[in-house]
């Protein structure tokens, strides 16, 4: 009897472990023919690359380190627009894959990938070199490169979350190379904001009575702990909240695995080991830089009110990653030649790729033509 269950017990048993192998490998083989790492191509009518069009995926030395980019337009002569992804170390190509904003019908976009994120991520890497500092650096570094390839003076700054604490800071140094900076989902003082989030999404979680979610949150002594704060906004639990109340990435996204995960090993541009590369570098400059702890510490309320170019501040209604009314409250406070805030009422942290075809008509319409006709009054 006893010999008999356990043969058994070993055949179940392995039978499990072949479907689980069996699985395995079709997953594998899956995400290998979903990662030929090739960049699409802009076609004519005839099914031929479009002449002055540009698609591609390259690695430039920027300030002595190796950092990829995505570099597309359907004309070459078109102005400039660098993107300046959110982190830190989540570059957005494969977003701008998903949701067609059609930037590229009216630029040459630059899809830059940060010192250390993506396809700039080495291993091994030092996260002594990579800075708040150096990555300002960086940015202005990119652009004067762009300058230079497509023969133009200036650039278009966009920017979004981790990327507009970047960003921002680099179009006040050297307005020089910007016509516009263009920000969504700006930060400003993300210690402030990660508290009204908290208090935000403990009080509905308190409206519709869950208990286990209550509980988790008040783990966090955030109003009286520096070190609980910062644990909190770096926890899983965070973005699990977020996204359960809509407040999060986008309005609808779920979760981070189906919003953002499998874009990732769907899009084609990347090699399977460059999509393996994105994770490892997100969890690199988030556990071995202080990049995150430089944000949390930082108050561009003080630091950032000058800015000698056009300024455009694009926000979620519902954006709690980064507050709306801090956004809008930090707008007031910039000196510009120029700015306009726009307020996007159905989304949350990505207005770009929420409401994708609102945000290119105020980018083709206003930025281009330095006006604020769409701006909120």
């Amino acid at each position: 009897m006893g010999k008999t269950f356990f043969r058994k017990a070993v055949k179940v048993l392995m039978i499990a472990l072949c479907v689980i192998l069996v699985c395995l490998v079709a997953i594998l083989v899956y995400f290998l023919a979903k990662s030929p790492g090739k960049v699409p191509q802009f076609l004519d009518e005839n099914g031929n690359v479009r002449e002055n069009s540009v698609s591609e995926k390259i690695w430039v030395n920027i300030n002595d380190a190796q950092q990829g980019m995505f570099i597309r337009g359907e004309d070459v002569s078109k102005p400039i627009l660098l993107f300046v992804h959110g982190g830190p170390g989540m570059p957005q190509y494969f977003m701008f894959d998903r949701y067609k904003t059609e930037l590229e019908k009216h630029f040459i976009v630059c899809y830059w990938e940060q010192r250390g994120a993506g396809l700039s991520y080495r291993s091994p890497m030092s996260g002594e070199d990579i800075t708040v500092e150096q990555l300002v650096s960086d940015t202005a570094s990119v652009a004067k490169y762009l300058c230079e390839r497509f023969g133009q003076d200036k650039i278009y700054l966009m920017a979004h979350s981790w990327g507009s604490f970047i960003g921002i800071q680099s179009a006040a140094a050297n307005p020089e190379l910007y016509h516009a900076y263009i920000g969504i989902g700006q930060i400003s003082s993300q210690a402030k904001s990660e508290i009204i989030a908290y208090d935000y999404m403990l009080e509905r979680y308190i409206e519709n009575g869950n208990t286990r979610r209550i509980n988790e949150l008040k783990k966090y002594d955030i109003h009286n702990s520096v070190t609980a704060l910062h644990d909190f906004s770096t926890s899983a639990l965070r973005d699990t909240a977020m996204h359960e109340l809509g407040v999060g990435s986008m309005r609808d996204m779920n979760s981070v695995i189906s919003g953002i995960f499998f874009p990732v090993m769907n899009c084609s541009a990347y090699t399977l080991k460059e999509k393996i590369n994105i994770w490892m570098a997100k969890f690199f400059l988030n556990s071995h830089t202080n990049l995150h702890q430089d944000l949390m510490d930082a108050d561009l309320f003080m630091a950032i009110t000058e800015v000698a170019v056009p300024v455009y501040i694009i926000a979620g209604r519902f954006d709690y990653t980064v507050n709306y009314a801090l956004q809008r409250e930090y707008f007031d406070k910039i000196n510009a030649p120029l700015k306009g805030f726009y307020t996007f009422e159905n989304s949350a942290h990505s207005p770009i790729y929420e409401e994708p075809q609102r945000f290119t008509e105020i980018v083709v319409d206003d930025v281009l033509n330095g006006k604020v006709t769409h701006a909120d009054r």
